[in-house]
């Protein structure tokens, strides 16, 4: 089975606490993705202001590049840094996993447009325009949860898509979420976002939103934090969620988001990456098709990717 993964805080959880991609007791690592036919994953750069203290986030932005440029060296027979889904599928015939790389709250480049240029020349590839709180692009869920994009918002997004670079909208806030789809010419990404119609929670995307993205031939990846589930979080959670994304008709818009190494506790008998294969065995049981799990676990997600990030 192919997967394809639209985020996790890896790299942070690496920073704070050592270790390495290779092998760790996190959600993921570089032998558990060895598990399957192939695997991408984008590896978001991440880090709260509260968790900076005093040093400037793009100083942090730096030093986590740095930390994942040295875990892809040092692991080169498994790992490839990819732009491009071109990339990504010379790497899987090399027997090799792809990483993308992502950055989790604009305030890590200062929500600047030089800085997005630079983080777009070093290989990142998608850029969720807030993390909870409000910055100088827009409110988000969490923190200015009334206010949309501002005007630098609004060159933000159309610098990124003209860059060839994925809009995320994870953590926006509502009106910001209209405003870049307005704005919008290519895919946009919800990356680790569920529907809010079974879990009121302001993270997760409403029917009109999904609705939307299904319009802009984007894709929303499944988040597995309990708090973004509902009551009872586990597998039968999880499906409850793609089903309902389903019969919205986004059979070609829903991917994977896990938000692994990012949440405190994951659905009862999803425990990490290595548990995505029961998932899809669980789909198929249930007469999903194999098209359909395909398409989930990775097509849909590479699809967007092979269309925006061109460069």
């Amino acid at each position: 089975m192919r997967v394809f993964d639209g985020h996790c805080d890896t790299i942070l959880r690496c920073y704070e606490t050592g270790g390495g991609f290779r092998k760790n007791e996190g959600h993921l690592d570089l032998e558990r993705m060895g598990r399957y036919e192939n695997y991408a994953q984008f590896f978001a750069i991440f880090a709260s202001k509260e968790e900076a203290g005093s040093k400037p986030l793009f100083q942090i932005f730096q030093e986590e590049y740095a930390l994942f440029h040295r875990e892809m060296s040092a692991n080169a027979g498994l790992v490839v840094h990819c732009r491009t889904a071109q990339e990504a599928e010379a790497a899987w015939k090399k027997g090799r996993a792809a990483a993308f790389l992502s950055v989790e709250g604009a305030e890590l480049l200062d929500c600047d447009l030089h800085k997005l240029e630079r983080a777009c020349e070093l290989g990142v590839r998608a850029v969720n325009l807030t993390w909870n709180y409000e910055n100088a692009l827009s409110g988000s869920n969490a923190e200015g949860a009334g206010k949309g994009l501002t005007e630098q918002g609004r060159a933000f997004v159309e610098r990124m898509q003209a860059l060839g670079m994925l809009v995320d909208v994870s953590h926006l806030s509502d009106p910001g979420f209209w405003d870049v789809m307005a704005l919008a010419k290519k895919p946009v990404i919800a990356s680790h976002s569920n529907a809010r119609a079974l879990c009121g929670h302001k993270r997760n995307l409403t029917d009109a939103q999904f609705t939307a993205i299904i319009g802009n031939h984007g894709v929303a990846g499944l988040n597995m934090c309990p708090d973004f589930l509902g009551e009872e979080p586990d597998q039968d959670r999880v499906v409850a969620h793609i089903e309902h994304w389903f019969s919205l008709g986004g059979e070609k818009n829903v991917s994977l988001g896990g938000d692994w190494d990012g949440i405190a506790s994951t659905p009862r008998d999803i425990r990490g990456i290595q548990d995505l294969d029961s998932l899809a065995q669980r789909l198929l049981r249930m007469n999903y098709r194999e098209e359909q799990v395909r398409d989930l676990f990775c097509n849909n997600l590479m699809r967007v990717v092979r269309e925006v990030c061109t460069m």
